[in-house]
């Protein structure tokens, strides 16, 4: 059954590999991939709930009714796939869908109304590379502050008012994509699975900016070297999409956008604060946006057709695209439940057993399946090592080699696949980017770019950190 699994899967990725050569849409072949793992993975309960799952199940059994206790395995095991597993990852997979609804219309209320104009009236540069540079390092340096989910939303939508041509965009959108993965790779709150480590204590916000920002800083420096000379010539004149009502004056313009920025800024803040999931406080700045528009348009006592409320903005949000992400999220959730990407996890530490290796290669496989499972999977299989552990477990003390390193290469490795990582589904979704050309054009690019930004950090782990 695992075997089945597993190759599927495979079959699945190929699919929406070959999304334009096939002429069928990704989210149609995600959703399908989801839900026929899970029917296979409630089909194969029997077998595959006790061996994965032992001991969880009993757990779940001794807490249930009575009348489930008298009944067959298959049923108890199928009952704790319905009550458990699936309640437990559509309890994540929720929380990403409904922080990436809430910060999509946020980004959505900001630039129907013209709020994007107060950067886009800021870059007056035609030159292609110029521009490109630019874009790139405000990815770099927002995706650390906010997410490279949120980053990602923000910077396509200003390409969208800076290029018209849709093929052009795809260049500086995939290099959005590089540049958010490797600015959030440094940051302690720029990624979910640094948020991970971070908040679990594997390492601390000090030692990741400084042994990660400069290998980051490559892993981004050479993928934007090469790109930009690709890119030769000006923008044509006048190439700007002017968006926002006429009956929004420019300091109301202004204000929504500072407020929606603000409160993207302030939503990591706020989990840091309070604890609770990223998707509260992006669903609290969305309600604090919507009460200000309301009373706006209150005022303003304008025709319904010249409104931009919240419900109406909310139409406008891309919607196969949230699809296409919980169609993935429900595939990789059955690789977790049923044990493949510990024992994937479990093999590269017994027959690898290097902590630089195991790193790069779980890296490369965050651009196939999520790196959160991934991140997760290698923290439930090394256990903080008390300070002063020496040998191999030394690796695994707080702010050791491995924490660092494993930051890294999750956060980076992603951007080698246009799927593999948020930043890369949402630009797919939002940009309509073809698999193959990503493949074809950026993903050799990025994987330079991850080579390199690895070799910095083992040069600063040999001749760096013996100094401190």
């Amino acid at each position: 059954m695992l075997v089945v699994i597993t190759v599927l899967f495979i079959i699945g990725y190929l699919l929406i590999a070959l999304e334009h050569p096939l002429r069928i849409d990704k989210t149609a072949t995600a959703l399908l991939l989801g839900m026929v793992l899970w029917i296979i993975y409630a089909i194969g309960a029997e077998t595959l709930v006790p061996a994965v799952n032992g001991e969880e199940l009993q757990e779940f059994l001794a807490k249930s009714s009575a009348s489930l206790q008298q009944e067959s395995l298959a049923h108890q095991c199928l009952n704790f796939i319905l009550s458990v597993k699936i309640v437990e990852h559509m309890g994540d997979i929720s929380q990403t869908l409904f922080f990436l609804i809430g910060a999509m219309t946020i980004v959505e209320l900001i630039d129907i109304h013209g709020g994007f104009s107060v950067i886009t009236d800021h870059i007056n540069t035609r030159k292609k590379r110029k521009l490109l540079c630019i874009v790139a390092c405000i990815a770099f340096i927002l995706s650390a502050i906010l997410d490279n989910l949120t980053t990602t939303i923000v910077m396509v939508m200003l390409l969208r008012k800076l290029i018209n041509d849709q093929h052009e965009r795809w260049v500086y959108a995939s290099m959005v994509v590089i540049a958010a993965n490797t600015g959030g790779a440094w940051s302690p709150i720029g990624d979910i699975t640094t948020i991970m480590l971070w908040v679990k204590g594997n390492v601390t916000t000090s030692a990741l900016i400084s042994f990660v920002l400069l290998p980051s800083i490559v892993a981004m420096g050479i993928p934007l070297l090469i790109t930009s000379r690709k890119l030769i010539g000006d923008l044509p004149e006048g190439n700007r999409i002017v968006t926002g009502s006429d009956f929004i004056s420019p300091k109301e313009k202004k204000t929504i956008f500072f407020l929606g920025v603000c409160g993207l800024i302030f939503v990591p803040i706020f989990k840091s604060i309070t604890h609770l999931p990223p998707f509260v406080g992006i669903l609290f700045v969305l309600s604090i946006l919507w009460i200000f528009t309301e009373i706006l348009y209150n005022k303003k006592m304008l025709e319904k057709t010249e409104e931009h409320r919240v419900p109406q903005v909310i139409s406008r949000i891309d919607m196969p695209s949230i699809l296409f992400f919980l169609g993935i999220l429900m595939a990789v959730a059955v690789l977790q439940s049923t044990g493949i990407l510990a024992s994937v996890a479990g093999w590269l530490d017994q027959e690898v057993h290097n902590v630089y290796l195991i790193s790069i290669v779980l890296g490369v496989l965050s651009s196939i399946v999520d790196n959160v499972p991934l991140v997760a999977a290698a923290m439930g299989m090394y256990p903080i090592s008390d300070p002063g552990t020496i040998g191999y477990m030394a690796n695994f003390v707080q702010d050791g080699t491995f924490w660092e390193f494993l930051s890294y290469c999750a956060g980076v490795g992603g951007s080698m696949l246009i799927i593999g990582s948020a930043a890369g589904v949402v630009a797919m979704g939002l940009e309509k980017i073809n698999f193959g050309w990503y493949l074809k054009h950026f993903s050799w690019i990025a994987l330079l770019g991850y080579l390199a930004g690895a070799g910095v950090y083992v040069l600063e782990t040999m001749y760096l950190k013996p100094l401190l």
